[in-house]
């Protein structure tokens, strides 16, 4: 908490409000799943070679870039095709 008793995140950033979580889940499942999906594609590409990093990160922008958007339009999708194939109570 910080001197005004809003929630932080770290260093004084104030958390943002609930109406935004719809953008950061997709943001940060992108993110994360780009990150990995690219390192090991890149890694089972070109090994370990010096170029490794600079291949690695530029794969995971460019992934990104595509990802993050068909994220934020494939999810009410996804979320319709769950609500279809699970049971609620």
């Amino acid at each position: 908490m910080n001197a005004f008793n809003k929630p932080t995140i770290f260093f004084g950033i104030p958390k943002l409000p609930a109406r935004y979580a719809s953008l950061v889940m997709p943001l940060l499942l992108s993110i994360l799943m780009t990150c990995i999906v690219s390192l090991i594609s890149t890694f089972n590409g070109i090994g370990l070679a010096p170029e490794f990093a600079s291949k690695w990160l530029r794969a995971w922008g460019v992934s990104w870039l595509v990802a993050f958007p068909v994220l934020l339009l494939a999810l009410p999708v996804v979320r319709k095709a769950t609500a279809a194939l699970v049971h609620t109570h």
